[in-house]
């Protein structure tokens, strides 16, 4: 029965499909499973549907079989995913709902980090108090390395020279966001900052990434009202691949310069 273990839900539902409306029938032929699986596949699925066949299997039987199968794996992996992923909430709650909290879920994330955080952000106000975790954490391990992605807002028309609204962003970020000693790498997206309005855009991404192993993707802000009142939905993902994968995006958008270095006074 290992081949079916090797076969992808899809596959098993096209197997039930065609024994049910009469295309696929005992005794299976090489030839007709190999139209759809390819050869190798094909020839694999074939021997196996034929042996149910000799244990006196039925064509019905074998297509309940394999529906039971596809079923108990579809199950698994939802309790699996049900224990990757948690629903992160901020605002009020309802009777009966238990939800992690953006506050506690965004400072546990900088508590357990070990190598590094990538943190991407619109808005960020009362950044010392919001990143006071995150800032002890750097400075109590030389290891860690913090990556932040930040939008620096050019406002309605305004026509300051782009380089001064990043500099005057690098002194705001310095003096009024952040208390630890070492200090984190900020990037931000120069199209933000374009006095072309129809060329300008916005770093509205808001996700936190740690150790390239769990993230946390969320319509919260860094700001004292996203994290504790208003009403902001999140999700916590411990899965690896995903996190990689969102560390690794921002990572190439920073070395294909599309995303560029603040130089923080």
């Amino acid at each position: 029965m290992d081949w079916i273990s090797r076969l992808s839900a899809h596959e098993l539902q096209i197997i039930i499909d065609g024994i049910e409306d009469g295309s696929l029938r005992a005794p299976f032929t090489e030839l007709g499973i190999a139209r759809i699986f390819g050869p190798e596949t094909g020839r694999e699925v074939c021997l196996g549907l034929n042996s149910l066949v000799k244990e006196s299997i039925g064509d019905r039987q074998i297509a309940s079989v394999l529906r039971l199968v596809k079923s108990d794996r579809q199950s698994r992996l939802l309790t699996e995913i049900s224990d990757q992923v948690d629903l992160v909430w901020t605002g009020p709650e309802t009777a009966g709902t238990i939800n992690r909290d953006t506050k506690v879920v965004v400072q546990e994330l900088f508590r357990q980090a070990k190598r590094s955080v990538l943190i991407a952000g619109f808005a960020v106000y009362q950044g010392k108090e919001v990143f006071r975790t995150l800032a002890t954490a750097m400075d109590s391990n030389p290891n860690l390395n913090v990556d932040m992605y930040l939008n620096v807002h050019r406002r309605h028309r305004d026509t300051t020279r782009a380089d001064d609204l990043v500099k005057r962003f690098a002194e705001d970020f310095a003096r009024y966001q952040w208390n630890g000693q070492r200090r984190p790498n900020v990037y931000y997206d120069p199209r933000s900052v374009d006095l072309d309005e129809m060329k300008r855009s916005v770093l509205h991404a808001k996700c936190i990434v740690v150790d390239r192993e769990i993230s946390f993707v969320t319509s919260a802000n860094f700001t004292e009202a996203a994290q504790e009142r208003n009403i902001e939905a999140g999700v916590l993902l411990k899965l690896p691949g995903f996190a990689q994968k969102l560390h690794d995006h921002f990572e190439a958008l920073r070395n294909e310069q599309v995303l560029k270095k603040i130089a923080l006074v």
